[in-house]
């Protein structure tokens, strides 16, 4: 149903629109799959915008949103302030890009690339 006036942003584009502000952030070299869904995508060669990330409603907070966030990082990234760094430019683009807030960001660091 549509509301005049009102902007909806789903959560598909939501998870593409934080998949590419993660990429932004120094240190993050990729995404990884999230799903087996996006596991069978990239051996097909599908890649989607917002592979690795994982928007679901928060349950305990009506309106907002938790993020699972599965990256690649580059060797001698500092993990605590990198998942830091994350967390705030996510939460940031989601507020003033996509109108949205976040209640949890989770960064799992799934792999480690050299060079």
């Amino acid at each position: 149903m549509r509301v005049p006036g009102r902007v909806v942003l789903t959560e598909a584009a939501l998870a593409s629109l934080l998949a590419l502000v993660a990429h932004e952030v120094p240190g993050v070299v990729g995404m990884a799959p999230a799903s087996l869904k996006d596991q069978v995508g990239r051996i097909l060669r599908r890649q989607e915008a917002g592979e690795g990330v994982v928007v679901r409603p928060d349950p305990q907070s009506p309106g907002r949103y938790q993020v699972d966030l599965y990256v690649v990082l580059a060797y001698g990234t500092r993990v605590p302030a990198l998942a830091e760094a994350l967390g705030e430019r996510l939460a940031y683009a989601a507020r003033h890009l996509g109108g949205v807030e976040l209640s949890q960001v989770r960064v799992h660091v799934v792999g480690v690339r050299c060079g």
